[in-house]
């Protein structure tokens, strides 16, 4: 990306939304909801109640009335989403009972039975994605080394490194079939999964040989909960963010807990997510730094708010959006008013060269 882009906006994430009640059960009911609030997209989660995504893959008439179906409510698709199913390619055995919940019941107690069906669905969304004419998805990296990040009991040399290489032979199939089909991968960088800051991005990166399609899904929320300058992140990493989730958290450490939490539930922890301009986190300066670096992707509203009705959350979430979204001109500069009207021709002269 280069040069100023005006962010589209804003894009909801229905995962949170879904539910088994209308409007919330099913495309066409989100869809009605999500425009009346003032939504323009939706980030779909490839869950059967939206979407057969096996279906999706081969039969582009299906896809068609999936867009035809958001379409007559004024919205589009940003982007699908698969963070349950990336989540199931890469699980190590301390979850795996936590996580068959992931997958349908018939691949519960079956860790090899499941990865084989996560891979499906990835695979198949890419495919879909190339039909519905998106360019981005989301997902999460899944996590093998994740219960030793903190380095006690002194974890084994070459722990890291193998479950690393592990993690990038898994996917190193699925980046190649999504770059067959012209769609970037975005892992959204969060705790939980081994993709969950700069330097473990970076490590994966290394084992997937830079592949062009593994990028990133920025979400500052995460960010502040470990603490990390999510701001110069942008500076770093702008070339491989291809998706934004627009979420909001606070961190309020005393004397009894810090980022760890202490097992407490999320209203308690020092560490929690809120409804956006509720928390700290400074959209001003994320939205302005995407723009300067040429994000033309999606905001996308995400809400895990520990204390507001997340309904309400969407309602203002929207019209949060809205207003830091920063229209980019069409041409010029702010002052090109005071322009000299030296031309390339005289540049020598005014330096006094001649």
């Amino acid at each position: 990306m280069t040069g100023l882009s005006t962010i589209k906006g804003p894009s909801i994430h229905l995962i949170q939304y879904l539910r088994d009640t209308p409007p919330f059960n099913t495309l066409d009911g989100l869809a009605t909801w999500a425009a009346s609030i003032g939504i323009k997209a939706l980030q779909v989660p490839v869950d059967p109640r939206l979407i057969d995504i096996h279906r999706a893959a081969t039969d582009q008439a299906y896809c068609d009335s999936i867009k035809a179906t958001v379409a007559r409510h004024g919205v589009v698709i940003s982007e699908l989403s698969t963070h349950l199913a990336g989540q199931l390619i890469a699980v190590h055995p301390a979850y795996d009972t936590l996580f068959d919940g992931f997958a349908p019941k018939e691949y519960h107690q079956n860790p090899k039975a499941r990865e084989e069906w996560a891979r499906s669905v990835l695979f198949d969304s890419a495919k879909a994605s190339q039909r519905l004419g998106l360019k981005v998805h989301a997902t999460f990296s899944g996590a093998l080394a994740w219960p030793y990040f903190y380095p006690w009991p002194q974890r084994p040399a070459g722990l890291v490194e193998t479950a690393f290489e592990e993690l990038a032979k898994r996917w190193q199939p699925i980046l190649d079939a999504f770059d067959e089909v012209d769609v970037d991968v975005c892992y959204e960088i969060h705790p939980g999964e081994d993709l969950h800051d700069g330097v473990t991005f970076e490590r994966f990166l290394k084992y997937v040989n830079n592949h062009p399609r593994a990028n990133i899904l920025y979400d500052p929320s995460h960010f502040v909960l470990q603490q990390l300058d999510y701001l110069s992140f942008i500076d770093i990493y702008h070339e491989r963010i291809k998706a934004f989730h627009v979420k909001d958290a606070e961190f309020v450490p005393d004397g009894r807990q810090g980022v760890y939490g202490g097992y407490a539930e999320w209203t308690d922890r020092a560490g929690h997510f809120r409804a956006l301009g509720d928390g700290q986190v400074d959209f001003n300066g994320i939205f302005t730094r995407l723009t300067k670096y040429g994000y033309d992707g999606w905001a996308v509203l995400e809400t895990e708010c520990a204390f507001k009705d997340p309904e309400v959350c969407a309602i203002e979430g929207a019209e949060f959006i809205k207003r830091h979204i920063i229209p980019v001109a069409a041409g010029g500069q702010f002052d090109d008013f005071a322009g000299s009207g030296v031309g390339k021709d005289k540049i020598r002269h005014v330096l006094g060269l001649n």
